[in-house]
């Protein structure tokens, strides 16, 4: 079997659409406040230091981008609150992996607080990449393979081959 090359060109990859979304560090801090519960304009404000322009625009772009979503606040419908939707909740795996990168090449110690699970009390592993079986797999692991190759019952992330252009077998 030939190795399926991943192209390179912006428009075929879903990396660089999510880096024209998140790829800016205020994006992934508001993200972060909205994980631990900061839902207002002036406490996101507070809590980041951001700049007023800065925070706005940044907001704007993530309910443009359906990440975020505004609501009426309920005790005071002349405010707003800011939600994260399910397209933002999704991001948090991402925001993990960039910590734990952050805290191993970074920082070099653990960041606190540390996040545990909530049943056990314990801290979260490693974030991986795991295969079908759970297997943890490295990167020397991994290729990529036309979706027409796998069986139907393959569940995959994103569009069909077909729909992306400039993929090319070698």
């Amino acid at each position: 079997m030939t190795k399926l090359r991943e192209p390179l060109e912006v428009g075929a990859c879903g990396l660089p659409l999510a880096l024209e979304v998140m790829g800016e560090r205020w994006s992934f801090m508001i993200l972060r406040a909205a994980f631990n519960g900061v839902c207002h304009f002036e406490e996101f404000l507070g809590v980041l230091g951001i700049a007023r322009n800065i925070l706005s625009n940044r907001l704007v772009k993530l309910v443009e981008h359906e990440i975020m979503r505004r609501e009426p606040c309920p005790e005071d419908r002349r405010k707003v609150e800011y939600k994260l939707t399910e397209k933002g909740v999704d991001l948090l795996p991402a925001m993990l992996a960039l910590r734990q990168w952050g805290e191993k090449h970074g920082l070099g110690v653990p960041s606190n607080p540390v996040l545990v699970d909530k049943r056990d009390h314990q801290p979260i592993g490693q974030i991986t990449i795991r295969g079908h079986d759970d297997r943890v797999l490295g990167w020397h692991e991994l290729q990529w393979q036309d979706r027409s190759e796998l069986g139907a019952e393959a569940a995959c992330a994103g569009p069909a081959l077909s729909e992306l252009p400039g993929w090319r077998r070698d």
